[in-house]
Parts: C-alpha cells; structure tokens; sequence
C-alpha cells in the first residue's frame, strides 16, 4: 500500500455515489449481525466497488464491524491509495487483501472478512468446507470451498496465497483463511453478506452431520453433485 497520510479528505458523504456504497456496506453490516453469524469480538472488515469509479473501493475503517458509524469508512484505490476518509492502523495492513481480489476478478462488486465461528474452525483446521448443504448452492457456492494456506495477516504472503487459491478454483465465490477465518465475495455488498451467513450456516450443519456419521453428497439432475 501507498504511504499516505490516514486522514487526506473527509469522507465525501455528500457524493451520492460514495453515499450508496456507504449505505450498501451498512446494510450488509447490520444483516450480519442480525443473522448472528460474527464472532463474539464483531472482528471483521469490507469493502464493495463505489458505483461509477469502479477503480475505486469504500472500505470499513476499523478491524471491528460492531457499532460501525457511518463516517468509519476510507475511499481507496485499485492502487491501494487512500483518497478519501480514515484508515485504522489495523486496516491499513489489509487494503491489499481487498484490492487484489478485485483485480482478480474483475467481476467482484463486494468484498467482506468475517471471523465466524463455524467456518472458522475449519479454517484453523485447514479443511475445506463441504458444499453439502443445499442452501449454500442456493447461495451461489456449488463447489467445496478452498483454504488458502496460511501467511501472517495483511502480509504479501498472505495476499498471494489468497489470489492463487481463488484463481485455482475460479467457481468459488470465497475462500478459508488458513488459521484466520474466511472471505466472501460477491457482486454486491448485500450478495457478499448473504454467502457469509449460508456458509456460517452450512458449517455449523455439517459438524452437526459429522456427529451423525456425515454429510451425504448433493445428488443432482444430470448426475452431478
């Protein structure tokens, strides 16, 4: 990232377009939340594409998503240049985690990093997460969802691991964060949230099918799973 002050312009609230992807992340914030799918710490940040500057991303301030206000939010570039707002140190070490995918995948609208409970424990196990539950296909996510191998938090390590497994697995809307916890995308902030919580869901469901002998595949029309 781009050595830049933390606080080089307001936050332009009255731009209309800044103004929407603000609303748009608060949105997905607060589905978070009430879908009770965060870790108890609330840790977590994202990020969704400003309509109109697609080179542009407004991104969470702070490494917490509780209580978000609607001025903790930075306007950063592809570049990883902060234009606009405030960036925590805690988040200014990971603007190129956010930044890189959307280079990617060009067609990414929304990025968001939850520590959740479930689908981090198989994170810290270092398991992919089954896509055997059908409200996860629903969601988007018709394959197992990868694990990114470990690198230190905002690290090049870190981000490199994190491009290459989406790259190797380009039907996967998100990826495990070995040792970390999971990131999701999708082509808006709201699509984003809601693959949080079906993959939440789905993890808690099948360490649940584990105790019962395990989660059978998906037989689906044409023989596919």
């Amino acid at each position: 990232m781009s050595q830049t002050p933390r606080s080089p312009a307001p936050l332009p609230l009255g731009d209309s377009d800044v103004a929407a992807a603000r609303d748009a992340l608060l949105g997905a914030v607060t589905d978070l939340f009430a879908s009770d799918v965060m870790s108890k710490s609330g840790h977590g940040n994202a990020s969704v594409r400003v309509p109109g500057t697609p080179d542009r991303l407004l991104l969470t301030s702070r490494g917490l998503l509780r209580g978000i206000g609607p001025e903790e939010f930075a306007v950063v570039t592809l570049d990883g240049d902060l234009v606009a707002g405030w960036l925590a140190p805690e988040n200014e070490e990971i603007v190129r985690m956010h930044t890189e995918v959307y280079r990617a995948r060009p067609g990414t609208g929304s990025v968001v990093h939850t520590h959740s409970p479930f689908v981090t424990a198989y994170a810290v196990a270092g398991r992919e997460l089954p896509a055997r539950y059908e409200s996860l296909l629903r969601a988007g996510q018709t394959e197992d969802v990868p694990v990114a191998p470990y690198g230190p938090r905002g690290s090049g390590r870190a981000v490199t691991q994190i491009v290459d497994t989406f790259t190797a697995n380009p039907r996967s809307g998100a990826v495990l964060l070995a040792n970390h916890g999971l990131l999701a995308t999708g082509t808006d902030a709201a699509g984003a949230a809601r693959l949080v919580v079906a993959l939440e869901e789905t993890a808690q469901v099948t360490l649940g099918a584990t105790a019962l002998g395990g989660a059978l595949p998906l037989e689906l029309e044409g023989g596919g799973r």
